[in-house]
């Protein structure tokens, strides 16, 4: 299966070294191909704007480089079989978000891992926003809170995906 990995982790270097080290060898030890949308657009590319002086250039580039990111990432969604996605934090995180609600309105099974122990959801009926918890579900999918849970559910979601 081809899984895409959504999620913040990328953004920081204890999140990159769980996403690397933990999450994605995981997955692809079963088999599967992981799309990781911190690895399909250029780090160099993005390093570049990053590290230019605050101003328009540095805003224009952005908004350029962002249209590219978003693009790219919306056709490996629509490339994967299933959405792997990481729900830490006190929300999840918008871009998390809206990647679930397109791989829902895409017909995409989604996998949300929560290993957060904080609240973070509406009301004592859910793990996560509602909303978010209720395409993960309506997918097909459900929501698991430990890495060592990967292996079962994919395994469940493999046997079901559309």
């Amino acid at each position: 299966m081809r899984i895409y990995l959504a999620g913040p982790l990328g953004f920081s270097e204890a999140g990159r070294a769980f996403h690397e080290g933990v999450i994605k060898p995981r997955i692809e030890a079963l088999g599967h191909v992981v799309l990781d949308p911190w690895r399909l657009n250029d780090p160099v590319e993005i390093a570049a704007v990053a590290s230019l002086s605050y101003g328009p250039e540095k805003r224009d580039r952005w908004r350029e480089l962002n249209t590219t990111i978003g693009r790219t990432n919306t056709e490996a969604i629509d490339a994967c079989d299933i959405v792997f996605a990481v729900l830490d934090g006190t929300d999840v995180d918008s871009g998390t978000a809206a990647e679930i609600g397109y791989a829902y309105a895409r017909g995409k099974q989604i996998l949300g891992y929560r290993n957060d122990f904080r609240l973070a959801a509406d009301n004592d009926g859910a793990t996560v926003n509602l909303q978010v918890e209720y395409f993960i579900l309506r997918s097909g999918g459900l929501i698991i809170s430990t890495a060592a849970d990967i292996e079962a559910a994919l395994a469940r979601l493999c046997a079901t995906t559309r």
